[in-house]
C-alpha cells in the first residue's frame, strides 16, 4: 500500500473511531469494550466474554479502546496470522510477552466448548508444552503450534472420557455425534447435525477412535480438501469427480488427507449414490462458504439505453478527455517545441548546426525568444487536442469493449492492439491539421523577422488541402503508437492496482501511463521525423519534400540513418509525461465526477450457506478490519475459541444533548 493510500485509510479509520467513541473522565475519546465488541466488531458473545474479546485491543486493560489501540488492532488485522496473534493477546491480558497454563485456562474456561466438555490441564499432552510441573512460560513464537493443536487434544480427551466403561475401546454412535457437535460448535453445520447420525448408524453402531478422529480431521482440514477438489475439477474440466480421482490428487498433495477421510467425505456428500460429488456440495460442510446468487435485474435496470443517453455519455467522456488532453499538452509543450526544432534542423557535413542537442535548444529559445517562445503554437494545440483525444479514447474503448468477453471480462492481446491502432487511425483527421499549424508556429521563431506569425495566417496560407499535408506519415506514426501504448498502459495499471481493493491510486496511474509512453514514443520516431519535414515550411533555396517515400529516401541519402532518430529523447520526454498526465487526469476526473445517470454495477450478492454467523457485516470495517469476519471465523473454527452467545444487539445512540447511550435489544441469535 502506498503512503498516500495509507494516509487516506488512517484518516477514514479516525472517522470510524470517533463514530463509536465517547469522552472518558480524562477528556480522551475511547470506545467502551462492550461497544467495541458487539457494536463495532459485531461479534455476539456473552457478557462475561466481552472483556476477554476486547482484550485483543485493550492493551492497557482500561475497559476501553483508545485511538492508538484501535490503530494497532487494525494493523494486526492485516496480517495473515491475525487469529493466532489475537488468541495470544487474549491469553496474555497482562501484556507480559509470554503465557502460563493459568493464562491459557482462563480463556479456555470461558469458551462454550469447555462448558460442554471439560478440558484437563493436567494431562500429559499439556505437560509436554508447559513442563512436568506446568510452570513453564510459553513464548509468542511457540504459541501458534500449541493453540492449533488444542482442539485435537480436546477431542482426544472427550473420547477418552467416553470409553471408561468400554472394553473394546469404542463408543456409542449417538454419543459420538453429540460430543462432536458440542466441541465443533459453530463450525458444525446444520446439515451435519441433521445427517451425521444417520450416516454413522447406516454403517455401524459403535465408533472407534480412528473413525472418531478421522471425521474431526476432515472437518478441521475441510478448506484444504475443498482446494484440492477444486484443483482436480479444474484440471479434468468436469463438474463432478469420483472418489478415486480425488484420492490420486489428495495423496500427491498432502499426507494429511487419509483414505478414511475421503470415504467419510463421499458418504456425507454423495446423496444420490452416483459415486460422484461436486464442488458446490462442500457448502454443506463449510459454515462460512458463500455461493454467488445472481439476482434478477429490476425492470427499470433492464431497459435498453436510449439514443439520448448514449449521446450524453459520449459528451461526458468528450468533456473529461478534453480537460485531460489539455492538461497533458500544456504540461509538456516546451519539450515538444524543442523536439520539433531539432527534427526540422537540417544536418550536413558542411553546415554548422544551430542547436547542438535538446538542452542547448531549450537554452537558446529561452534566451532569444523568452518564456513565450517556449509556448509558441500552444493555443491551436489546446483547441485541437480536445476532439483528438476524445476520438482516440472513445474509439479505443469501443473496440476494446467489442473484443472483451462479457462473461470473464478478459480481452485478448490482439484485441487490445487492434483497439489502440484504430484509435490512432481515427484521431489523424484532427491531429494532422493541428500538428502542421503547431509546427509552423514553433519553427517561425528560428527566422529573425519583425512580423508576428499567427495561427490564422498559417491556416490561410495552407488552405484546406494543405492542412492535411503529411497525413500519411501522421497515420504511420499515430496508429502504431496507440497500438503499443494502450495495451501497455492497461497491463501496467492492472499490475500497480492495490491487491486488496483493486483500485489504482493517482500516482500509480500517472506512473503506468508515463512508462507506457516510453516504448510507444521511441519506436515511432522515424515516422514523426518524416511528418515534421513534410509539414514544415521549406526554407528559401531548399527544395521541398514531395511525398512520404521520397522524403524518407532523401533524408537517408543526405543525412544518414541517424536522422530518423533525431529528437527521440525529446519525444520520449514529451510524449511519455504528456500521456501520463492526460490519462491520469482523465481517470481521476471519472472518479471525482461520475456520470450521473449511470448506475454503479454491484457484484452479485453472496448467500450464506450453513449455520455459522459469527457477527453481522459492518460497513465501517475498512483497512485491516475488512478481515474481521475471516479472522474471527478462524478463531472459532480453527482454534476452538468460540464463546457463548449473548442474544443481544448493542448499538450506540447519541441524544440531541450529545449524551452517549447504549441500547440493548434482546433476540440476537
Amino acid at each position: 500500500m502506498s503512503l498516500e493510500e495509507r494516509a487516506s485509510t488512517r484518516s477514514a479509520l479516525r472517522k470510524v473511531f470517533k463514530k463509536y467513541a465517547i469522552e472518558n473522565e480524562q477528556g480522551q475519546l475511547v470506545i467502551p469494550s462492550v461497544v467495541f465488541v458487539r457494536d463495532f466488531l459485531r461479534w455476539d458473545v456473552s457478557d462475561e466474554a466481552v472483556s476477554l474479546v476486547a482484550s485483543v485491543a485493550d492493551i492497557g486493560n482500561t475497559g476501553s479502546i483508545s485511538l492508538d489501540e484501535f490503530m494497532a488492532m487494525e494493523r494486526i488485522m492485516r496480517m495473515p496470522d491475525a487469529h493466532f496473534r489475537l488468541a495470544f493477546r487474549m491469553c496474555d491480558k497482562k501484556g507480559k510477552g509470554n503465557i502460563t497454563v493459568e493464562d491459557f485456562m482462563a480463556v479456555m474456561r470461558a469458551t462454550q466448548a469447555y462448558k460442554e466438555v471439560k478440558f484437563n490441564k493436567d494431562c500429559s499432552w499439556m505437560k509436554l508444552h508447559f513442563g512436568r510441573n506446568l510452570q513453564r512460560h510459553m513464548r509468542p513464537d511457540e504459541f501458534p503450534q500449541f493453540i492449533a493443536s488444542v482442539p485435537r487434544e480436546h477431542i482426544r480427551q472427550a473420547f477418552q472420557s467416553l470409553i471408561k466403561d468400554s472394553t473394546d475401546g469404542s463408543i456409542d454412535s449417538i454419543a459420538y455425534c453429540d460430543t462432536l457437535a458440542k466441541l465443533k460448535g459453530p463450525s458444525f453445520t446444520k446439515y451435519l447435525k441433521d445427517n451425521l447420525l444417520g450416516m454413522v448408524t447406516a454403517q455401524t453402531t459403535r465408533i472407534s477412535y480412528s473413525y472418531f478422529t478421522a471425521l474431526n480431521a476432515l472437518l478441521h482440514n475441510i478448506e484444504l480438501v475443498k482446494q484440492i477438489f477444486s484443483d482436480v475439477v479444474d484440471k479434468l474440466e468436469e463438474k463432478e469427480i469420483t472418489k478415486d480421482q480425488f484420492d490420486q490428487a489428495a495423496w500427491r498433495f498432502s499426507e494429511a488427507i487419509t483414505p478414511v477421510q475421503t470415504t467419510l467425505l463421499w458418504r456425507l456428500l454423495d446423496h444420490d449414490n452416483t459415486g460422484k460429488i461436486a464442488l458446490k456440495d462442500f457448502a454443506l460442510l463449510i459454515p462460512s462458504m458463500t455461493v454467488s446468487k445472481q439476482t434478477k435485474p429490476k425492470e427499470e435496470d433492464s431497459k435498453p439505453i436510449t439514443a439520448g443517453q448514449k449521446v450524453a455519455v459520449q459528451a461526458y467522456r468528450f468533456a473529461l478527455s478534453s480537460v485531460g488532453g489539455a492538461a497533458g499538452a500544456a504540461t509538456v509543450y516546451p519539450i515538444d517545441l524543442v523536439k520539433t526544432r531539432l527534427q526540422n534542423q537540417v544536418t550536413t557535413i558542411a553546415d554548422e548546426v544551430l542547436y547542438k542537442n535538446s538542452f542547448d535548444c531549450f537554452k537558446k529559445v529561452l534566451k532569444f525568444e523568452g518564456i513565450r517562445g517556449l509556448y509558441r503554437g500552444l493555443v491551436p494545440q489546446l483547441c485541437g487536442v480536445s476532439p483528438e483525444k476524445a476520438i482516440k479514447m472513445t474509439t479505443n474503448d469501443a473496440v476494446r469493449q467489442y473484443f472483451t468477453d462479457p462473461k470473464s471480462g478478459d480481452i485478448p492481446l490482439h484485441g487490445e492492439i487492434l483497439a489502440g491502432g484504430m484509435g490512432g487511425c481515427a484521431q489523424v483527421m484532427f491531429t494532422n491539421p493541428i500538428e502542421i499549424v503547431k509546427i509552423r508556429l514553433q519553427v517561425a521563431g528560428e527566422v529573425a523577422s519583425t512580423r508576428q506569425v499567427t495561427a490564422m495566417q498559417v491556416v490561410r496560407e495552407l488552405g484546406f488541402s494543405g492542412l492535411y499535408k503529411g497525413a500519411r506519415a501522421c497515420l504511420l506514426r499515430d496508429a502504431p503508437f496507440s497500438a503499443i501504448y494502450f495495451p501497455t498502459y492497461a497491463h501496467l495499471k492492472q499490475g500497480f492496482a492495490d491487491k486488496e481493493t483493486g483500485v489504482t491510486s493517482f500516482p500509480k496511474i500517472l506512473l503506468a501511463a508515463t512508462l507506457a509512453g516510453v516504448p510507444s514514443a521511441s519506436l515511432v520516431t522515424p515516422a514523426d521525423v518524416i511528418k515534421t519535414r513534410l509539414q514544415v515550411k521549406p526554407k528559401e533555396g531548399v527544395e521541398p519534400y514531395k511525398g512520404l517515400v521520397s522524403c524518407a529516401q532523401r533524408l537517408y541519402k543526405e543525412e544518414g540513418f541517424s536522422v530518423f532518430w533525431k529528437g527521440a529523447p525529446a519525444r520520449m520526454f514529451r510524449s511519455s509525461p504528456q500521456f501520463g498526465v492526460t490519462l491520469a487526469v482523465y481517470e481521476m476526473l471519472q472518479r471525482w465526477f461520475p456520470y450521473g445517470p449511470a448506475k454503479k454495477i454491484e457484484p452479485p450478492k453472496a448467500k450464506k450457506i450453513g449455520s455459522y454467523v459469527p457477527h453481522d457485516a459492518n460497513s465501517d470495517h475498512i483497512g485491516g478490519f475488512r478481515n474481521t469476519e475471516r479472522t474471527f471465523a478462524n478463531l472459532e473454527q480453527k482454534l476452538g475459541l468460540w464463546f457463548p452467545r449473548s442474544g443481544k444487539i448493542v448499538s450506540t445512540e447519541i441524544s440531541s444533548a450529545g449524551d452517549f447511550k447504549i441500547v440493548t435489544t434482546e433476540g440476537r441469535g
